[in-house]
């Protein structure tokens, strides 16, 4: 004897005679017990299979938002680097105009003892 309940309404290690000689009312609830664990299983089947949808649109989400992000930052990177390349450049060119200021004021100053020599 194996002793498994295959069909509802029937007790492990139950012989068919004994499940006969139960009432029927019985065996309609262990039926009913047996269908409300079915479509509970199903329903928990149903929002596990939900949940792991959910999880994997959000994981492929977040893939998606890092390459995005890294593709910003590479982008931010090389703006950052344009934009040291041009202070840089900016200084230089203002450090030689300052250079040329200088040199113009000296003869200016060179010109303006001229005058004052062909004056006087």
């Amino acid at each position: 004897r194996l002793g498994i309940a295959l069909v509802p309404g029937y007790k492990v290690g139950e012989s068919s005679s004994a499940a006969a000689a139960r009432p029927a009312g019985e065996a309609r609830l262990s039926r009913e017990d047996w269908v409300r664990s079915t479509d509970a299983s199903d329903l928990i089947r149903g929002e596990v299979m939900s949940l792991r949808t959910t999880v994997l649109g959000q994981m492929t989400e977040i893939r998606e938002l890092h390459a995005v992000d890294r593709r910003r930052q590479i982008v931010i990177s090389k703006l950052r680097r344009a934009d040291h390349r041009r202070s840089t450049e900016i200084i230089e060119l203002r450090i030689a105009l300052q250079g040329q200021v200088t040199a113009l004021q000296g003869h200016v100053i060179a010109l303006q003892a001229q005058v004052i020599a062909l004056q006087g």
